[in-house]
């Protein structure tokens, strides 16, 4: 008796009220009756998205039925790249770099770009390029020949930079793991500044910031970026 009584209450549970018709359509051109996909939560989203933000009922229900919360409607509908983007201060020193980049283009320092000669590097090197010339500030790129120097920063090309007026160098898609050349500049009293992508180890060279999603201390969640997207 209890099972039959249990089987009779869940089959009374599963019996849902006859849904109205959307927009009152019993039958359509092709005989069919419409019927809304929203449950009633997301109905109720929809009608509050609708009456908040003054959006079409219509729009508003297609929001709903993906999912779309109520605060996040307006930038559903005009989304811009930099709402989009995340928060550049998650990355582990930016804001170091920030701070450092600003204090050299309000006294118009010399800043010497180290860039790596593939097409990230090249990328990086004349994204920042552009951006410092924007601020009126002179800055030189110096990519080293991959032949005699290899990849990365080192100690003679530093001092070089440096000797040129340099007195702050930014290197972009390396210097990680390029202790010795970062030993360098600090020796020279030179701050440097290394924003990358590529895995390192737990010891970090000797700079003022290093911007690298990868560095095991990072918690950007931002490890698939290159180094022109950092």
């Amino acid at each position: 008796m209890t099972r039959i009584f249990s089987a009779l209450s869940s089959t009374v549970e599963t019996v849902d009220p006859v849904p109205r018709a959307f927009l009152g359509v019993e039958r359509s051109a092709g005989d069919q009756r419409w019927v809304s996909r929203l449950d009633q939560a997301a109905q109720n989203r929809a009608l509050a998205i609708a009456q908040i933000h003054g959006i079409p009922d219509l729009v508003a229900r297609v929001l709903a039925g993906r999912g779309v919360m109520l605060d996040d409607a307006p930038a559903f509908l005009d989304p811009t790249i930099r709402s989009l983007m995340p928060d550049p201060y998650t990355l582990t020193d930016c804001e170091k770099a920030v701070l450092r980049l600003a204090a050299a283009i309000a006294r118009q320092e010399k800043v010497a770009i180290f860039g790596d000669y593939d097409v990230d590097g090249a990328s990086s090197s004349a994204l920042l390029y552009r951006f410092l010339r924007h601020f009126g500030v002179e800055a030189e790129i110096y990519i080293p020949d991959r032949i005699f120097e290899g990849y990365g920063p080192n100690p003679t090309a530093i001092r070089q930079l440096i000797a040129n007026g340099a007195s702050l160098i930014v290197t972009v898609d390396c210097g990680s793991t390029s202790h010795d050349a970062l030993a360098a500049a600090r020796d020279e009293g030179c701050d440097v500044v290394v924003i990358d992508h590529h895995q390192l180890g737990h010891e970090l060279p000797p700079c003022l910031a290093l911007v690298n999603p990868n560095r095991e201390d990072d918690l950007s969640g931002q490890g698939h970026l290159c180094a022109a997207g950092v």
